[in-house]
This record gives C-alpha cells, sequence and structure tokens, in this order.
C-alpha cells in the first residue's frame, strides 16, 4: 500500500525539510534555505499551503491522483485535507521557489478565518493553477517576505493578528491575478461555456436524469474535468450566475420547450427532467419562471 506521510502541523512540515520552527502556526520557506535534496512522498496536509512555481519538487507533481506539469511563476493552493506530492520511490528533489504554509488555528478569531472559504481557488484543482506575470509573482513575494520579517521579529501578542492581515493581503492579490486570468483565458471559457450548454443538452436528451436525477454543479463540473469551485467561478465570471442557478435556468427552459411541445403531464415532464417528487418541479418552476407549470402552459 502507498504511503501517505500526515503533516498535521507546521512542526511537521518543517521536520519534513529538516528546518527549525520559528512560529508554531505558521512559515515561509525560499528553497534555497534547504541545503540538502529531499525525499519525494506524498503528503495529506492539515495546513493551508500556497507553493510559487516549481516550488520543492521535480518536474511533475502528483496532486490527488492527478499529475501536472509545472509552468514558470505558477501558484498552487492546499487547502487542509488534500494530499500532494510524488509517491515514495527512494529519489530526491531540489528546493525551489516560495512556500507559505499556516495552520487553521492561526487564524482562530480573525477575519480572515471568519471568511477563509470564500477563497475558492484552495479548492481548485492543480491544473487550474495561477499563472503570474513577473510583476504579479513579485508581487506575491513582496507579500511572503513581510510576513517572513513579522516571524523573524519574534511574537508578540499582535503578532498573529499582523501575520493573518498579511496573508489576506496576499490572498487578495491572488483574488485579483485570477480575475485577471479568467479574462485573458476568455477565449478558452466561452469554449468552456458552450460545451457546458451542449452537455446539458444531451444530459436531458438521455436517461441520465431519470438514473441520476436533475444534474449538479458536482456532476457538470466533473464531465468538464474542472474542480467544482473552479468551474462555479469560472460560470459565474461568465454569466453573472451562479453554476446552480445556470443549471437551473437551463433546466426550466428545458422544461417550458416540453410544456409547449408535448402533451405530457406535469408529473411526467418533472420525472423526464430528473426530479423525484412532481411538486419539488411545480415549486421550483414557480420561482423562477413566475408561474406554475399549469399557468404556464395555459399561457402558452
Amino acid at each position: 500500500m502507498e504511503k501517505i506521510v500526515n503533516i498535521e502541523t507546521v512542526k511537521d512540515y518543517n521536520d519534513h525539510w529538516g528546518i527549525e520552527t520559528r512560529h508554531p502556526l505558521v512559515n515561509v520557506l525560499e528553497g534555497s534555505q534547504i541545503a540538502t535534496p529531499v525525499r519525494h512522498c506524498r503528503k495529506n496536509f492539515g495546513l493551508y499551503v500556497i507553493f510559487l512555481k516549481d516550488i520543492m519538487c521535480a518536474d511533475s507533481l502528483k496532486y490527488g491522483r492527478q499529475e501536472y506539469d509545472y509552468q514558470e511563476n505558477t501558484l498552487v493552493f492546499v487547502s487542509p485535507g488534500q494530499v500532494l506530492g510524488n509517491p515514495e520511490d527512494g529519489s530526491t528533489y531540489k528546493a525551489k521557489g516560495w512556500c507559505l504554509y499556516f495552520s487553521p488555528e492561526l487564524l482562530h478569531g480573525t477575519q480572515l478565518g471568519r471568511h477563509i472559504k470564500d477563497y475558492t481557488f484552495f479548492s481548485y484543482a492543480v491544473n487550474e493553477a495561477l499563472h503570474l506575470s513577473k510583476q504579479e509573482r513579485q508581487t506575491i513575494i513582496d507579500c511572503m517576505m513581510k510576513i517572513d520579517e513579522e516571524i523573524k521579529g519574534g511574537t508578540d501578542k499582535h503578532s498573529n493578528l499582523i501575520i493573518a492581515s498579511a496573508i489576506e493581503l496576499l490572498l487578495n492579490y491572488c483574488t485579483r491575478f485570477y480575475d485577471r486570468q479568467f479574462i485573458t483565458r476568455k477565449k478558452a471559457n466561452k469554449d468552456i461555456l458552450g460545451t457546458f450548454e451542449e452537455m446539458l443538452d444531451n444530459y436531458f436528451t438521455s436517461e441520465n436524469p431519470k438514473r441520476l436525477g436533475t444534474p449538479t454543479v458536482a456532476y457538470c463540473a466533473e464531465q468538464l474535468h474542472l474542480s467544482s469551485n473552479y468551474f462555479g467561478d469560472l460560470i459565474k465570471k461568465e454569466t453573472g450566475k451562479s453554476a446552480q442557478e445556470y443549471i437551473q435556468q437551463k433546466t426550466m427552459n428545458t422544461a417550458k420547450t416540453m410544456l409547449a411541445d408535448s402533451n405530457k403531464t406535469i408529473s411526467e415532464i418533472a420525472y423526464d427532467l430528473g426530479y423525484q417528487y412532481p411538486q419539488y418541479f411545480s415549486r421550483a418552476f414557480k420561482k423562477i419562471v413566475g408561474y406554475t407549470p399549469n399557468e404556464y402552459r395555459f399561457l402558452e
């Protein structure tokens, strides 16, 4: 069975690199600090980790079960519970780049702790990583260096709050840079949106509604080979609607066509769309369209 190393604390990760622990809840690491090569292994993190470029890895990396080839100036985000690394095979690699890692405990009682889940890129897949310009890369390094300076300065009653605020600033920059990336990849995003539309059309003409129910965000993201969070953010940027809202709107548009073009009962249409109970369909239709299915059919 494949061995997975549990990295539950900052000290665990520091021990992995063979460095001292300067702060129990956070650390910034630059590759040149690691003098000797490190053995490959897969790690189950209990920390938030941000890797810049090909930090501390060889040419490729396994994230979960997916393989990813790094590009220059890339940021990858890891949240607690995720698995990252290459299988342990006796080989080693030389540390490169930058890394920030911090415990969820650091965020307790802070503004960042209250909305860390809003930074949805922590749950993106690695192939949805953030690719930085040189200027953006320097901005991220400046933020990491500021955090590192605060760690070096020693801890007092203000330290954790200041560090958490600096991490929040870094994450806000990442949000800005991801917005830029969504814009610069607009053609690719439009292609994904078109494929998404076609997939929904095919879904409702297949047996999937009867087998799987109404389409879910998770199902659609999986079919498009995207993480749910990245897929949701992409749809929001492109359409102004959440992925769930978009799917519901598409479902109701399909329902309108079926109400107008068929003699099926409301219950039959509900089942054809994947609803287990017709009353749920009628309630959703009324909420989105403004009429009950029967009222809409009468209008037509």
